[in-house]
């Protein structure tokens, strides 16, 4: 008799260990994970080169260890696809019969050679004067509709920089045809020829499968990629480590998937996503979200630099669109008691829901959030060489990842559920 209840009170001690965040994630792993992917051999991890690829073998080999799933379909945990580069040739145009200049277009297509005109039956679109030229030309870009779009010429400083949505073109990328000008098209003859070249890369996924409800999934992500090596200073050396743009988000990530693996608590199944190429336009995340039914996805916290104290202090951090949903709400009500705070973005201004990770599915409808503690006004070390693991709050950081893992109890478990966000309130 005495011997059968040491067993159960074994069991029941080991349950209670294992659902415990601060028994699972401590600051001695956090720090191993984090300075394993900060590293000078990483080499910056930029998007293409050996050094991001490093890091993909090394989240994979974690997720191994962990004893997560891979995703449906593939036989490792890299979830491979390819983008295109594009180098502009040359450009020929007439616009109401006359001559058009060659840098009053831009033209966004994964196709080596286009000829548009007004008989191609494209959607017209038009930015105007007081839109957000880069924020409205994404959100073009993302709707995968072949457009013309008619740039009003208050633009025409900017107007250039819309190169930057050839740096990274998907093969499925629809036509775009970008104008500056404030008239209407009745008739235009385009043609345009561009070098193109194929750029592989991956995002690292494991599943931890659900019970009851494992048709319903829960993501955690982070961003794994930044910004490689530059020139050194008189100070630092070339390599941007980016320990905590982005590597933190990552650790986090990482954490929480042992954490939930140890629990057994998941009713829902549970993704957890590295993704590549955010630093060039946030192509891995899109397609991730692509490859998911945004029905079927109940919740998405993306984290992202949470290695720096926030604007209120230590015990606290940031969640991006908290107006959005209620998932904010329910993060902070599980939480009461244990002295951290969940507060809504203090940098509206910065539209950062819009620009990290989750935006793809927040648009889409997912309660899909970005967890954070940048001081995105004063943030000493963001995108420079300093970006190093001496400069994180290790302690800080640690007890973040653990009330984020607190908090998402009741959504991992089936028993709560977000709010949907309103896409027709979106930008």
């Amino acid at each position: 008799m005495k011997s059968s209840l040491l067993v159960v009170l074994g069991f029941f001690a080991t349950a209670v260990v294992a659902q415990s965040p601060e028994k699972v994630i401590s600051v001695k792993e956090v720090t191993r994970i984090e300075t394993a992917l900060a590293a000078d051999d990483m080499m910056g991890r930029r998007t293409g080169t050996p050094g991001i690829e490093k890091a993909a073998d090394f989240i994979a080999a974690e997720f191994k260890k962990i004893g997560l799933k891979t995703w449906p379909g593939l036989t490792g945990y890299c979830q491979e696809f390819s983008i295109l580069r594009a180098r502009a040739l040359s450009t020929t145009a007439s616009w109401n019969d006359q001559s058009l200049a060659a840098n009053a277009v831009m033209v966004i297509t994964p196709q080596a050679e286009l000829t548009v005109s007004n008989t191609s039956g494209y959607n017209t679109i038009k930015i105007a004067a007081g839109d957000n030229l880069f924020e409205k030309a994404q959100e073009i870009a993302a709707s995968g509709k072949a457009a013309l779009v008619l740039v009003d010429k208050a633009h025409e400083k900017n107007f250039p920089r819309l190169s930057f949505l050839r740096r990274s073109i998907t093969k499925d990328q629809s036509n775009l045809v970008f104008v500056l000008s404030n008239d209407a098209a009745n008739s235009f003859a385009i043609q345009y020829k561009q070098e193109v070249t194929e750029q592989k890369m991956a995002n690292v996924v494991g599943v931890l499968p659900g019970k009851s409800k494992a048709n319903e999934y829960v993501v955690f992500s982070g961003h794994y990629d930044h910004l490689g090596i530059g020139k050194p200073d008189a100070k630092m050396d070339s390599i941007f480590n980016g320990a905590n743009d982005d590597a933190a988000g990552t650790t986090a990530m990482i954490m929480l998937a042992k954490y939930y693996k140890k629990a057994k608590n998941n009713e829902r199944t549970l993704v957890f996503a590295a993704f590549t190429a955010e630093e060039v336009g946030g192509f891995g995340s899109q397609y991730f979200s692509k490859q998911m039914d945004p029905n079927q996805v109940m919740a998405m916290f993306n984290i992202e630099m949470i290695g720096t104290d926030s604007k209120w202090g230590k015990n606290s951090a940031y969640i991006t669109g908290f107006e959005q949903t209620n998932m904010g709400a329910i993060l902070q009500k599980n939480l009461e008691g244990t002295g951290f705070n969940f507060y809504p973005d203090p940098y509206p201004d910065q539209q950062l829901f819009y620009r990290s990770d989750n935006a793809t599915l927040a648009r889409l409808g997912v309660p899909a959030h970005t967890i954070s503690t940048s001081k995105m006004d004063s943030e000493p070390n963001y995108h420079k060489q300093s970006d190093e693991v001496s400069t994180l709050d290790m302690e800080n950081m640690t007890q973040i990842i653990r009330s984020i893992a607190l908090s998402a109890r009741g959504i991992v478990a089936g028993k709560e559920t977000p709010t949907r966000v309103n896409t027709k309130n979106l930008r």
